[in-house]
């Protein structure tokens, strides 16, 4: 009776990555020259699965916004013009209106649930956690108390990413922060409204040592500069004028913010603006952390239903907010050694 005996068959190779997306991801930093491989074996299958499903959502929205427009238009125009009552003309539009969002509610369920089919590998791959539903985050207290971001009454959360690099942790996070205010009518009638203060994005890195001061990075106020950064906080002297047209730097140590805002980290500031399609960038180094918000932009977003899902772009568009992310990550850190050299 004959021992099994163990396979001495070579292992199957892996099909060549398709070289259309080897192209798409392939100016992207170095760190990131696994992801060709994982968008083919793995994102592309799981996205191709649901394109049918996507043809037939795209087609009934389509459908739905012809006829919600007709609807709409004729409809306000008959009531203007023929029934000769605004309130005709208000049922129609709103009925048309009512049919655009009912067709549409299928491509919203779907990219809601391709988001996690993009979103979920990459982040896996790259050892970090994501909810899209975070709940309360507690740290938008400290985005706060540094000065980045105004007081709120009512605030929503949305698609949280922590992780760690280069022993920094991080976190990152979506704030639609309101503002409630009342007013009372001749009547008495006490009317509440919800002012949008904040809606954006908001960035922390927790560095494993204290910075010497406080340095914060605001918008250019033009006559309001003179009002400073706050208390004991002087203007920061720089020597790249494109940031300075931009930026206003404020800073209780002076030589500190030299070698924390080096060329490489206000280019790095400047280009993470573009990656998140925000603005109005802020930023302020405090204790051992560093603060970032951007008003505008939504990531993690996994971009139009209108074209076909496994489309390369989806997965470059993350992988870009990545590494904006993680080059200001590796300035900070390189300015950081280079001013503890000097400073021992």
């Amino acid at each position: 009776m004959s021992q099994d005996m163990p396979s001495t068959d070579p292992l199957p190779s892996q099909p060549p990555v398709d070289p259309d997306v080897v192209k798409a991801l392939g100016d992207l930093p170095e760190e990131f020259r696994e992801f060709p491989r994982l968008f083919q074996d793995e994102i592309r299958p799981a996205l191709l699965t649901r394109e049918a499903e996507r043809q037939v959502a795209v087609a009934k929205a389509r459908q739905a916004r012809y006829v919600g427009i007709a609807v709409a238009v004729i409809g306000a125009l008959a009531g203007v013009f023929l029934v000769r009552h605004p309130l005709a003309a208000i049922i129609a539009v709103v009925v048309g209106v009512g049919y655009l969002y009912w067709g549409g509610r299928d491509v919203r369920r779907l990219g809601k649930e391709a988001k996690d089919l993009i979103v979920l590998p990459v982040v896996r791959k790259l050892g970090l956690q994501f909810l899209a539903e975070p709940g309360s985050v507690d740290s938008i207290y400290k985005h706060h108390d540094v000065g980045i971001v105004p007081s709120w009454d009512r605030a929503n959360y949305e698609d949280r990413l922590t992780g760690r690099r280069k022993g920094v942790d991080f976190e990152l996070f979506e704030a639609h922060l309101e503002e409630r205010s009342t007013s009372t009518d001749s009547k008495g009638n006490t009317q509440t409204r919800w002012r949008t203060v904040f809606k954006g994005q908001c960035l922390r890195f927790e560095f494993s040592k204290r910075f010497y001061g406080r340095t914060l990075i605001t918008r250019d106020s033009g006559f309001f500069n003179r009002f400073g950064g706050g208390k004991g906080m002087s203007r920061a002297m720089l020597e790249d004028p494109v940031f300075e047209k931009i930026f206003e730097v404020y800073t209780t140590d002076q030589v500190e913010s030299r070698y924390l805002l080096t060329p490489d980290l206000m280019q790095n500031l400047v280009d993470l603006e573009k990656a998140f399609h925000g603005g109005r960038l802020k930023a302020c180094f405090d204790g051992g952390e560093m603060f970032i918000t951007l008003e505008g932009g939504n990531l993690f977003e996994p971009g139009s239903m209108f074209k076909p899902l496994d489309s390369v772009d989806r997965v470059r568009e993350l992988l870009t907010d990545f590494a904006a992310i993680f080059r200001i990550m590796d300035a900070v850190i390189i300015g950081r050694a280079r001013e503890g050299q000097v400073r021992d």
